[in-house]
């Protein structure tokens, strides 16, 4: 059930492959109407054109509407197997188109994706409303829960029957049909808002560019940058000149090394004005009804606000106990950024400098910071981290962990020409699943980094149906004669993103309806993994010299380590300030009919006392986190996550082995194995023994 429930935006769609028509590619030619017959049975991307995705989506919503009719006419009692079960593995075909083009419209879009996305969107929300609210259906399915008692059914299923039972509540089935009809008109102008604010996002991404023709101005960048800079040019049409964007890549090292401040001012300001410009992509009236229509469906639905309603069913339960742990790391992370910003006005003034600092200002004095603490360049060690080396690591670490192995497929479709494949085998040697990776940004591409699924792991006919994963990032290309040299953030991203992945292909059950943990418990499997990727027996594995093959020094090893909590003030606190900003857009009990999200947004950082120099990581206009559906009062995950992984992460040091194959065991048939089946805490006391504090995670930032 929760597979056909979810917006149809998020990145991570789970997706169920199966034999939907006759053998073999129909006459229309349309891949998505037969079986797939490409090795691991992945989607043949090679073969699916624009033309194939409405087909199959209007074809998929009409065959699960006879199936959900089939199972409301049936003369038959309801029993879990013939209206839960049957409910459940509904809309196998509409699944399968999903998968691959949200997987699709993310990682490699065009102007006709993006319309089709825009005429599918009303289509689909009638279509999952039409389900959640078919008193029918919902009567059947609520005479099994009312027998929940009487039922001989095992955890897993009883799971499903509760989850069942609470998404039809939660979608609306017990409201009158007014409100219901209400609803509907509501989710659909959701949806679309949502779908409208990450494309004018994307757009905003895309337009800006920073072109500079005279070489005196590319003072203190990287040879790497200038070299990617110059490529972009050239692909531009811009032959001797050097383009930077607001992708990361570009955008975060220009801001870190260059020189001439006012084009430091100049990307920056583009950067954090993107859907803030007055333009068509201007997002702030997008921000402002979405904000609206949410608390309105909130209200309709009994709560008192939007927060409320979403945190429900999640570990945190109430705003409360979320803005209670974002509280209890804002001090000690703002004291520390405090201590940072002294650090930055003490290279100003150290370089004959009299002025304020700015926002352009940090990561450049900051970095010039760090090497006069620590003598510590950060291109000292990018040509250690070249990416392929670094996947190598990830890889290794699985491996030690777990005893599983990555080979490379060569002869598979693949998302993009970039991406690669890789089948993943458990330690016995059998098939667990097909990983896609693809690292470089693309305009088709939007920003930052996701794991998400072209199948999602299910069971049939009795067997396990292995799922096949993609982890895509927008990490620094190849440039000039150098291969892609990832900076220290970028392999962090690569171990967090390659930890989602593995929760995805180590995942094991039967139904749909309890794959998904809940958001705030989501994290834990993708962060745990970045504690890993600095550890020095795992550095001395995979950290080696692009050109010499020489293993990272101990000497720089050991400057890693010293430096590693630096800057955890700013890095902190930008990220509580999003997740602050996220959860008071949510709180609110009345929207103002004059919301302007930009003051609003500043009034709630003024009220907390942030830096003027430190922008949220997000900005209202850009945070396609929460206003595109997939975070929505929900961006604190990540550090309710870190209590968990923080504490998690001790439990393999305690032992004296990072790889402690008992931690590892339970950690893969407690955390990653299970789903839902479970509740998120108990999964995470059944692995530990307990429940977390925050001291790990405190520790860990070095706030202490």
């Amino acid at each position: 059930m929760k597979k056909m429930l979810m917006a149809a935006g998020v990145a991570f769609v789970l997706g169920a492959w199966t034999n939907v028509s006759a053998q073999g590619v129909p006459a229309n030619g349309n891949p998505f109407l037969a079986e797939y017959t490409t090795p691991f049975k992945v989607p043949p991307f090679d073969k699916i054109k624009l033309e194939h995705y409405k087909e199959a989506f209007l074809k998929g919503m009409e065959e699960q509407a006879q199936e959900i009719n089939a199972i409301v006419k049936q003369r038959s009692a309801a029993t879990f197997e013939n209206t839960i079960v049957a409910l459940d593995q509904s809309g196998k075909l509409l699944s399968k188109v999903s998968a691959v083009f949200y997987g699709q419209n993310s990682a490699n879009t065009s102007d006709e994706m993006q319309a089709i996305s825009r005429e599918l969107s009303p289509l689909l929300s009638k279509h999952r409303d039409d389900i959640k609210l078919n008193a029918g259906l919902f009567q059947r399915v609520k005479f099994v829960y009312d027998q929940k008692s009487k039922l001989n059914l095992t955890k897993e299923q009883a799971k499903l029957l509760e989850e069942t039972y609470k998404d039809f509540v939660r979608g609306g089935a017990n409201l009158d049909a007014a409100k219901q009809a209400k609803l509907r008109e509501l989710n659909s102008e959701l949806s679309m808002l949502e779908l409208t604010f990450g494309q004018n996002m994307l757009k905003e991404t895309n337009d800006f560019q920073l072109i500079i023709d005279k070489k005196e101005d590319l003072s203190g960048l990287p040879a790497s940058l200038i070299a990617s800079a110059a490529d972009a040019a050239k692909a531009a049409k811009l032959e001797g000149k050097w383009l930077f964007t607001l992708h990361n890549p570009s955008v975060m090292p220009f801001l870190q090394y260059a020189d001439n401040r006012a084009l430091r001012e100049k990307i920056y300001n583009g950067y954090i004005n993107r859907g803030n410009n007055g333009n068509k992509s201007d997002n702030k009236e997008v921000v402002k009804k979405l904000v609206t229509l949410r608390l309105e469906k909130a209200k309709l639905m009994g709560y008192k606000d939007y927060a409320s309603f979403m945190l429900e069913d999640r570990m945190a339960k109430t705003p409360e106990k979320v803005y209670a742990l974002l509280d209890e790391v804002w001090t000690p992370a703002l004291a520390k950024a405090k201590d940072e910003l002294a650090d930055i006005k003490a290279e100003i003034k150290k370089e004959g400098g009299n002025f304020e600092p700015e926002g352009w200002d940090w990561r450049y004095y900051f970095e010039k910071a760090k090497i006069a603490k620590f003598n510590l360049d950060e291109n000292e060690v990018r040509p250690y981290l070249e990416l392929n080396n670094v996947r190598d690591g990830a890889f290794y670490v699985a491996n030690k962990l777990y005893g599983i192995t990555f080979t490379e497929i060569k002869d598979i479709p693949t998302p993009h020409e970039e991406a690669t494949a890789f089948e993943c085998k458990d330690k016995d040697g059998t098939h667990l699943g097909v990983l896609y990776m693809d690292f470089f940004p693309r305009e088709s591409k939007r920003g930052g980094a996701w794991c998400g699924g072209y199948r999602s792991q299910t069971y049939e006919n009795g067997k396990r149906l292995a799922p096949v994963v993609t982890i895509v990032c927008n990490f620094s290309k190849p440039a000039g004669d150098q291969p892609a040299l990832l900076s220290a953030d970028e392999a962090s991203t690569l171990f967090h993103e390659f930890g989602h992945g593995l929760h995805s292909l180590f995942r094991d059950v039967h139904y749909f309806g309890v794959a998904s943990v809940p958001r705030d418990f989501v994290e834990l499997p993708s962060q745990i993994m970045e504690h890993w990727v600095f550890e020095p027996e795992v550095l001395k594995v995979y950290a080696k010299h692009y050109k010499t093959g020489e293993v990272i020094p101990a000497a720089l090893i050991e400057k890693l380590e010293k430096s590693g909590k630096y800057g955890q003030g700013f890095a902190t606190v930008e990220y509580l300030a999003a997740s602050l900003l996220d959860m008071d857009y949510h709180v609110l009990k009345e929207v103002p009919a004059n919301l302007d999200a930009m003051e609003f947004e500043a009034n709630v950082m003024n009220k907390r006392g942030l830096l003027k120099q430190i922008p949220p990581r997000y900005r209202s206009t850009y945070f396609n986190h929460t206003m595109g559906g997939g975070y929505t009062a929900g961006y604190y995950s990540y550090i309710w996550a870190e209590v968990l992984d923080a504490d998690a992460f001790e439990a393999f040091k305690e032992t004296g082995d990072i790889f402690n194959q008992d931690k590892a065991i339970k950690f893969r048939n407690n955390v990653l194995t299970p789903g839902a089946i479970d509740d998120a805490m108990d999964m995470y006391k059944n692995f530990r023994g307990k429940e977390p504090g925050t001291a790990p995670l405190l520790k860990n930032r070095g706030l202490m």
